[in-house]
Formats: C-alpha cells, structure tokens, sequence
C-alpha cells in the first residue's frame, strides 16, 4: 500500500502564502503523476495542479500565476506553493498519485491523502 502524507494547510490572510507538502510512503516501485486536487464546501472536487514524474506541471486557470507544483522524485513528495491566496481558494486540499507497489510494478493504482484544511480570510 501507498500512504499519502499531507501538510501545510491552515489560516491566512487574503494575499498571503502559503506552502503544502504531500509525502508518499509504503512500498512503492514507480509514481507516476502527482496531484492537488480541492473541494470547497458543497462544490465538487476539482484539480487544482498536477505534475508529471518527468516534472512537466498542470496548473488549472484559476490558480496560474499564483501557484506552483513541484516535486522531489528522491522524497517522494510533492509540494503546492499558494501565492496571493484569495478567499475562493478556502477548501480541503487532497494529494494524489498513481503508483505500482514493489512485487506488482505493472499494477497501477491511484492513491488518495486524507486532506489538508486551507482558510483564507478576507
């Protein structure tokens, strides 16, 4: 199994950063994609950034300019810098990857963090 760590989230003010971090753990062979996806309050979830394990990064329209994707193949991890935070960006944030475990590397399967609150006030 893959354990998909989350950190970073909390309270901000309107214009302010703020940087989350999403470790993978267990007994992984290969990741593939990294994502940030987010769900606000009675809205579904939605991508907010993604990036490839060559490091190619997809960013969704509402937040290019202000965020960055960026990973560390050797950790395993993924990070998500907010910049210029706006009040709309108050959700849950979710890390998500695909990975195959060690013993079974041509099984992919998609790993979900358990999320990590985001408050921006006005």
């Amino acid at each position: 199994q893959v354990q998909l760590s989350e950190s970073g989230g909390g309270l901000v003010q309107a214009g302010g950063s703020l940087r989350l971090t999403c470790a993978a753990s267990g007994s992984i062979s290969r990741l593939s994609n990294m994502d940030w996806y987010r769900q606000a309050p009675g809205k579904q979830r939605e991508l907010v950034a993604g990036i490839t394990s060559g490091g190619s990064p997809n960013l969704a329209d509402s937040v290019k300019g202000r965020f960055i994707i960026s990973r560390d193949n050797g950790k395993n991890t993924v990070y998500l810098q907010m910049n210029s935070l706006k009040p709309e960006d108050t959700a849950v944030y979710y890390c998500r990857c695909d990975a195959s475990l060690i013993g079974t590397s041509s099984i992919w399967r998609t790993y979900w963090g358990q999320g990590t609150q985001v408050t921006v006030s006005s």
